[in-house]
């Protein structure tokens, strides 16, 4: 992962430079910030393609600008065609690319990139600012308008509080980066562009309308069950296989579950040359994937690695991940403790860059909560619902533990593709029907197709990764927010929250108490509590945990 920021308007340096330098771990290599017209744009580097200088951004042409936090895949046969066409390049970066691309196809670039990235561009042309984000929101952005206190005074004159053409607007890779700079920090939407003063959608990934593989009648892809498991296996190997395109050293996180599991196997049988190196984590007293992690890594031949966490550890850590998250949610904050501590102890231990993870697969295939939705209609509601909202929950997780520990991640269940083409295939066919949740997603790597897992790793029950961590590591969790409040305190303090997302237990308080005293004010810029649909039935719980579920079953085993 990088860092990215630029302020649109010339703002006092000192607090721009404070605030960038809050999300130096993103970007460990090196930095450097240009001066755009009015404003700056500026970058902290990780590098992994092209690991020498001339890969530096903020990459400059012409007067135009751009910094880009991202991967662009499949970029080097659209440099062979942009040189064909004249354009020169200085480095091996796939970012290199997209200044010479704005030039020839404007905001039409965004839509034919394949890619998750988040940018901003100076276009000395029209002396503006445009930035973008993909449309799944895997690389953060976030923005907001520069308080009036910190603009130039020789700029005060014509800017307006979020009505004129760029009004001073700042973007930024994370909120601590303009925590204090501006009044409401936001999350930038995914698969939108800013340009002129506007946000537009030009990719809502989903919705069927557009979805090169929905049907003419239904909406919905019509292809029949033996051609999905074709499609959703071959679309999946390329999925890894592009993003194990790295120069710098690449790992694997593995917990044993389908998702990881197939992840890592997939990779190992396209790096054939040597093990793939893995990683798992649990708890030392009652740690459930390790063993099933341990048994994928030996089965696909891995170099393996176990990095086992204990109470003190989870307590100890918990508000350094709430700030370094950003968020209160509790399913977030949960699942993000042992990856947190996981990813640090890679970075101490390793020389690793590049992680790939299993996150996604849930959203387009169901959760043990989806066994409830009561018609394929209301499945495929929440489904559009969940991936819409990734960028504020799951993704947003995987991004700041792993990038904090300056490493990237790279996430291949939201390759465009494979998501549009799971996005349009019937829910009915998706709906847990067969006795197995994710059912089709096992059946494209069953035997039929190659040896990839055990059997019992390819049908194993789907387990929370928080509680599979170890059950004892949430129970810990609420013991120790039980501590701190007392019955009055409780109901006392969760009221003084109660204009946006109110706690409602003892845990939800104190990662909402912790939450604001990073980010005072700032509630707004996560929708809710990552929860089941409670109005489904089956699902009116007060926890995330699928433990409460009836359905849990032989999950935490």
């Amino acid at each position: 992962m990088c860092s990215i920021m630029g302020s649109t308007v010339k703002i006092d340096m000192g607090v721009y430079l404070r605030g960038f330098e809050k999300t130096k771990s993103r970007g460990p290599d090196m930095s450097r910030m240009s001066e755009t017209g009015q404003g700056a744009l500026s970058f902290h580097r990780l590098a992994i393609m092209d690991l020498d200088e001339t890969g530096m951004q903020p990459f400059e042409s012409g007067g135009d600008v751009c910094v880009c936090n991202g991967e662009l895949y499949g970029f080097r046969p659209e440099k062979k065609r942009l040189e064909g066409m004249g354009y020169t390049f200085v480095s091996d970066s796939d970012c290199e690319i997209i200044l010479p691309l704005w030039r020839e196809y404007g905001t039409k670039m965004f839509g034919m990139l394949d890619a998750e990235y988040a940018m901003i561009i100076y276009d000395a042309k029209t002396d503006s600012y445009i930035a973008a984000r993909d449309p799944i929101g895997i690389r953060p952005l976030y923005y907001g308008y520069v308080k009036q206190e910190y603009i130039d005074d020789a700029m005060m004159f014509g800017i307006s509080d979020g009505a004129g053409k760029d009004s001073g607007i700042i973007f930024a890779s994370e909120p601590k980066n303009i925590e204090g700079i501006v009044d409401e920090i936001k999350p930038f939407p995914p698969g939108h562009y800013y340009k002129d003063g506007k946000f537009v959608c030009y990719d809502d990934i989903s919705s069927l309308e557009g979805n090169k593989y929905a049907g003419e009648d239904t909406g919905c892809c019509e292809d029949d069950l033996d051609t999905i498991y074709q499609k959703i296996h071959d679309k999946l190997i390329e999925g890894v296989r592009k993003r194990l395109d790295a120069d710098a050293p690449i790992g694997f996180l593995l917990s044993g579950g389908l998702d990881s599991s197939l992840v890592c196997s997939i990779s190992q049988k396209l790096m054939p040359g040597k093990p793939i190196r893995t990683f798992a984590v649990g708890m030392d007293v009652d740690a459930i994937d390790l063993k099933y992690a341990r048994e994928v890594a030996d089965y696909i031949g891995s170099e393996h690695h176990e990095i086992i966490i204990t109470k003190d550890d989870v307590i100890g850590a918990l508000e350094t991940v709430i700030e370094t998250l950003g968020t209160y949610d509790i399913t977030t904050i949960r699942a993000s403790m042992g990856m947190y501590l996981m990813c640090r102890a890679i970075r101490e231990t390793t020389d690793v860059r590049v992680l790939l993870t299993g996150e996604i697969s849930d959203e387009l295939f169901g959760y043990k909560y989806t066994d409830f939705a009561p018609s394929a209609e209301a499945f495929q509601q929440e489904a559009a619902k969940r991936v819409h909202e990734l960028h504020m929950y799951d993704v947003l997780r995987a991004d700041r533990c792993i990038s904090v520990n300056g490493i990237e991640a790279r996430v291949p269940f939201g390759d465009l593709d494979f998501v549009r083409y799971v996005m349009a295939l019937d829910p009915m066919k998706k709906l847990n029907t067969y006795g197995k949740g994710k059912y089709l997603l096992r059946r494209a790597f069953d035997e039929k197709f190659g040896d990839y897992l055990p059997e019992d790793i390819l049908w194993r029950e789907k387990a929370a990764f928080s509680d599979a961590v170890g059950h004892s590591m949430v129970d810990d969790i609420k013991e120790y927010a039980g501590s701190q409040y007392n019955e009055s305190q409780f109901r006392f303090l969760c009221k003084k929250y109660s204009y946006h997302a109110e706690p409602f237990t003892k845990e939800s308080l104190l990662y909402r108490e912790i939450f604001e005293k990073y980010y005072p004010g700032q509630a707004g810029m996560v929708k809710d509590f990552w929860m089941p649909n409670k109005e489904w039935e089956g699902c009116d719980v007060d926890d995330p945990s699928a433990r409460v579920l009836s359905n849990y079953g032989a999950s935490g085993l």
